[in-house]
């Protein structure tokens, strides 16, 4: 007799979340996602073939010729979502079983958006070479590995690691996401005012994984000048005490050597870009220059509120998708693996994340106006125009291994 399949999504348990019956409690239920065969097992042929002895053949082929993998298995298109659950967005350190939910949510985007499978991947570790030898042991799984929600300054050194020791697309999306799809907005915005990246100074609130990362990713892109601020102020080079990867920014960063308070940075600043969740004054935001940009993109609560940043800026962003101009890493990421995979690049470089932000903010085009510096994340040229423009540019810089 065969087994009973139970339906996780039964309706016999009602779905209550604190103040009683909720439904993203009702979403969630059994999960959001499911593994689904490609190919039919309706008789012994096909069992034959799909598993034994017909797998063996093609076990056998791949044995011989390793790189045929990529055609006989989904390994191609697969990628492996990873965390360790210590920076989930809004919740901080909640730990791996209570990050899956966030984790198969950026699963089901990269299949919607960007046609590409994903798994998600919880570790019950902190430890950052445990973390790194477990991924590199599961890597021949994947095509790619995208990591998500790992605090830093850890996130930096798994990368960094990770992108030595293996040969397929290994990108931290709580960095480069963020830091792609804010630059997509900006130069939007500079064009929108009569200017160009050059002629702007930033202002980052955060000094975490996002903050620092879009801090380099503006200066490779040649942005005038951009500092840093933690919860000290001006992350600067006459501070004493720095992590490694402060220390870093502080090189590089902050050209004009401002010091002091984040409100002591604003003034004049043409651009805020939050990324920490604390809150701006309002005369702080006054004192920016004219035609400023407001990229406030704290959720749930944006360290300026819209309403408040639209009476001293010519545009403003936030992460919320309530407002116009959200600042949403699904704009990035799915193009960006469906077109690292494409060609089976060993690698993302800066070039290929710079060639994806400037596809995002291309998609805009002439309908370009204050409330529409970005596209929204449900534009269906979006993951298109991203996915090719980032295997042109694995091509163009040598890192691409199929046409």
């Amino acid at each position: 007799m065969a087994a009973e399949i139970v339906n996780p999504r039964s309706d016999s348990v009602t779905d209550n979340g604190p103040e009683g019956p909720d439904a993203a409690f009702a979403l969630h239920r059994g999960g959001k996602m499911a593994v689904q065969a490609t190919v039919p097992v309706r008789d012994k042929d096909d069992l034959s073939l799909a598993y034994t002895p017909g797998v063996a053949k093609v076990c056998s082929a791949i044995a011989e010729q390793p790189e045929l993998v990529h055609e006989y298995t989904w390994k191609s298109n697969v990628v492996a979502v990873v965390t360790d659950g210590t920076a989930v967005l809004g919740l901080g350190d909640i730990g791996p079983e209570a990050s899956l939910p966030v984790m198969e949510g950026k699963a089901i985007l990269f299949k919607q958006f960007g046609g590409v499978d994903a798994v998600p991947i919880a570790l019950a570790t902190t430890d950052t070479d445990e973390i790194v030898d477990t991924v590199v042991r599961m890597a021949p799984s994947f095509g790619g590995v995208n990591l998500e929600d790992i605090s830093a300054p850890r996130c930096f050194e798994i990368e960094r690691k990770l992108q030595e020791r293996l040969d397929i697309p290994v990108f931290h999306d709580d960095q480069h996401g963020t830091a792609i799809v804010t630059l997509a907005a900006l130069r939007n915005a500079a064009r929108l005012t009569g200017r160009t990246l050059a002629d702007l100074r930033a202002v980052i609130s955060g000094a975490g994984a996002a903050g620092i990362a879009i801090a380099k990713f503006l200066l490779e892109a040649g942005i005038g000048d951009v500092c840093v601020t933690d919860r000290k102020g001006v992350v600067s080079q006459d501070r004493e005490v720095l992590t490694d990867a402060k220390r870093e920014i502080a090189q590089i960063s902050n050209r004009t050597g401002l010091s002091g308070s984040l409100e002591t940075a604003l003034a004049g600043a043409d651009v805020f870009i939050g990324v920490s969740g604390g809150t701006v004054a309002e005369p702080a935001v006054a004192s920016m220059a004219k035609n400023a940009f407001v990229f406030a993109m704290a959720n749930p609560n944006p360290e300026v509120h819209p309403d408040i940043a639209h009476r001293y800026a010519a545009v403003v962003a936030t992460g919320r998708s309530d407002f116009p101009n959200q600042i949403n890493n699904v704009l990035a990421f799915p193009g960006i693996f469906a077109g690292a995979l494409r060609v089976r690049a060993s690698r993302i470089t800066e070039g290929m994340k710079i060639a994806a932000a400037d596809a995002i903010a291309g998609v805009v085009g002439d309908e370009l106006s204050a409330d529409y510096v970005i596209p929204s994340p449900f534009d269906e040229r979006v993951a298109i125009a991203v996915s090719n423009a980032v295997a042109a540019a694995a091509r163009a810089e040598g890192v691409a291994r199929r046409a």
